[in-house]
């Protein structure tokens, strides 16, 4: 059975990345998908979360897969100070899809990219900048943050003000809507009907420019806010897991 061990890489400037795997053992080399975390509720737990909650054993297990997940800079061990989805963090996940394909068990050509929340701004941006993720999932987030911005509650908005500032440059680093011709990975956008930290309109705009641009992609709403339930989320990432990236006869429960 798979075990999780704790890596600490560089981030390609010096900073330390830090970042959790559970490989699967034996065989050729399969898939592997690389999870991206949210805000935590201030607990700056970052990739660690993944890990204790069993997530990267579950999913490396039924998946037949490497599962891993990076700290955010300014979360878990990764060195900060954070920068709301910005380019440090970009480069962290960056560093961690590079550490990911140059492990024996990871066939490069089959990886997926999974954020949530303000790990799916920052996943949004990075997959504008790789071109050879074989998927992208989405879960929560905002694709044109100086919209999402003027219209945020008051948290939210000193966050940015923060760590990323609001200048014209700023915001346009944290807004894949802008890059969605650069996208080339099949895209899965996952999004709560009622979510009130990011409106469902985001997603609506970014899956129509990601068409736009003859990207694959599809938004699935729940019928929730901002947390997906797990019984409603499960099934839908199921089927699309097991199409781009498990064998036909993997399982994911």
């Amino acid at each position: 059975m798979a075990a999780v061990e704790r890596h600490v890489i560089d981030r390609g400037d010096g900073a330390s990345v830090e970042l959790f795997q559970a490989e699967r053992t034996g065989g050729a080399p399969m898939g592997a998908i690389l999870f991206v975390h949210g805000n935590q509720g201030g607990m700056l737990l970052g990739a660690k979360e993944a890990a204790d909650n069993g997530t990267l054993l579950r999913f490396s297990s039924r998946l037949n897969v490497t599962a891993a997940s990076v700290s955010q800079p300014g979360f878990g061990a990764s060195e900060g100070p954070a920068d709301f989805c910005g380019p440090a963090t970009q480069r962290a996940i960056i560093a961690a899809l590079d550490f990911l394909k140059a492990q024996p068990a990871v066939d490069p050509a089959r990886i997926v990219l999974y954020g949530n929340s303000r790990g799916a701004v920052a996943s949004a941006m990075v997959a504008a900048q790789v071109a050879d993720l074989r998927a992208l999932i989405l879960s929560g987030g905002v694709y044109d943050l100086k919209e999402a911005y003027q219209n945020s509650a008051p948290g939210l908005q000193q966050a940015i003000i923060r760590e990323a500032g609001t200048s014209d440059e700023a915001f346009l680093e944290r807004s894949a809507l802008y890059y969605a011709h650069e996208i080339r990975a099949e895209t899965l956008l996952l999004h709560g009907q009622y979510d009130d930290r990011a409106p469902i309109e985001q997603a609506e705009t970014f899956a129509a420019a990601l068409s736009q641009a003859r990207v694959p992609a599809a938004l699935h709403r729940f019928e929730c806010g901002h947390q997906i339930p797990l019984e409603q989320l499960t099934p839908v990432l199921r089927d699309f897991l097991t199409s781009v990236l498990a064998p036909a006869t993997a399982t994911y429960h």
